[in-house]
């Protein structure tokens, strides 16, 4: 186990900046590369953090946080 020392990230600042690639966002999110990527154009789904000129990845909070906000969304429809 790694000591903590005045730079070593914090458990939870690490997992605020833990970057996971799209196959883990499909495997989360249940959605399609075609369909992550349709939901971005239209301003639907957390952009990617480019990492190189071939490599994107996107932050795993905000991906979660999208998670949230779905099921909430649902929650009140479903209600309806």
């Amino acid at each position: 186990m790694q000591p903590i020392t005045s730079d070593t990230p914090a458990p939870d600042q690490q997992l605020q900046t833990a970057l996971i690639r799209r196959r883990e966002v499909e495997r989360l999110t249940g959605l399609s590369r075609s369909r992550i990527y349709a939901l971005m154009a239209l301003a639907e789904f957390p952009k990617p953090i480019r990492l190189g000129s071939m490599s994107v990845a996107w932050l795993e909070t905000e991906i979660r946080e999208w998670i949230s906000s779905r099921i909430a969304d649902s929650r009140k429809t479903a209600g309806v």
